[in-house]
């Protein structure tokens, strides 16, 4: 079944490649280039899940996620950390705000299609 996914990364290669993956196996894909841009999107429509990178100007991702969860239409969507932060300090720190998962980029395909159908 298709979900509506939001992709939010500074990186315009990183949103194409987690775009084409999702859009590959069926999914809508919304993309964003900050956190800021990321809420932004989020505008009353249904989102299923959130990939959102860490590290980003205007607003990273941790204040971000901090920012969703106080929006109560989304306060329950899991989002994918998907960074190149691997520190156990900082997936401690996700973890703590509410992220579902955390990938290390580069990821597979396989793997991150395995982790939105897991938390969708």
């Amino acid at each position: 079944m298709s979900k509506t996914i939001l992709i939010v990364d500074d990186s315009a290669s990183i949103r194409q490649v987690v775009s084409i993956t999702l859009k590959g196996a069926g999914h809508e894909v919304i993309e964003a280039f900050d956190g800021k841009d990321g809420l932004s999107k989020l505008d009353g429509k249904k989102i299923h899940l959130i990939i959102s990178d860490v590290n980003m100007p205007n607003m990273g991702g941790i204040d971000m996620v901090k920012a969703i969860k106080q929006i109560p239409a989304y306060k329950f969507t899991p989002i994918i950390m998907l960074t190149t932060e691997g520190s156990e300090d900082m997936k401690k720190q996700g973890k703590a705000i509410g992220a579902k998962a955390w990938m290390v980029k580069p990821f597979k395909p396989e793997q991150m299609l395995q982790a939105v159908a897991m938390l969708t």
